[in-house]
C-alpha cells in the first residue's frame, strides 16, 4: 500500500506539472515572412501544423497551399450539403438509368458506394470522371483573370463585387 500512495502521489504530481507554465524561447524562422498574411492573428501568428511550408517557404508555394486549401474546403462543402440533402430525403427525379431505377432506391452515404444495393460501378466511374473534368476543365484558376486567391469564376459569373464599397464588401 505504501508503494500504491507512492503511485498515486507521482501520478497527482505528473498531472499537476501539465499545467505549469512553460518557458518561451523567441521562435525566428523563414515562416515569419507570413506574418502579414490574411488570416494570421495573435497569439499563434502564422499557424503551420503540419510543417507544410517548413522546408521550402517561397512566395509561390505559399499561393499554392492556399489555392489547394480554397479549392478542396469548396468541395468538402459540397459534398457535406449533397449528404445532408440526400439524408433529408431530396433526390433528384427520374431514372438513374435505362433500367429505371429511381435516385431514390439507393442507399444514402457510404452504403450507396460499397452496401448491398449499391451504384454500379460504371455509374461511379462516370461520378469520378464528371469530377475530374470539372477539376481540370472548369473549376480552375486562370491566370490573368482572378481578382483574388481561388477567384474560380473566370471572368463568367459577375455578382456585381466591383459596385461594392469597401464596406459592403466587408
Amino acid at each position: 500500500t505504501v508503494k500504491m500512495k507512492t503511485a498515486i502521489l507521482a501520478s497527482l504530481i505528473a498531472a499537476a506539472s501539465a499545467f505549469a507554465p512553460a518557458q518561451q524561447a523567441a521562435k525566428t524562422s523563414s515562416l515569419s515572412a507570413f506574418d502579414s498574411e490574411l488570416g494570421v492573428q495573435p497569439p499563434l501568428g502564422f499557424f503551420d501544423p503540419f510543417g507544410m511550408l517548413s522546408g521550402d517557404a517561397t512566395e509561390e508555394r505559399f499561393e499554392r497551399l492556399r489555392y489547394v486549401e480554397l479549392k478542396h474546403g469548396r468541395i468538402c462543402m459540397l459534398a457535406f450539403l449533397g449528404q445532408i440533402t440526400t439524408r433529408a430525403g431530396i433526390h433528384l427525379p427520374g431514372s438513374i438509368n435505362y433500367a429505371g431505377d429511381s435516385f431514390d432506391s439507393y442507399p444514402n452515404g457510404v452504403a450507396a458506394i460499397f452496401g448491398e444495393n449499391h451504384i454500379p460501378t460504371a455509374g461511379i466511374v462516370q461520378m469520378i470522371a464528371t469530377v475530374g473534368i470539372l477539376e481540370c476543365a472548369f473549376m480552375r484558376e486562370v491566370p490573368g483573370m482572378a481578382e483574388f486567391p481561388g477567384d474560380f469564376r473566370n471572368g463568367y459569373i459577375d455578382f456585381g463585387w466591383d459596385d461594392f464599397d469597401e464596406e459592403t464588401k466587408m
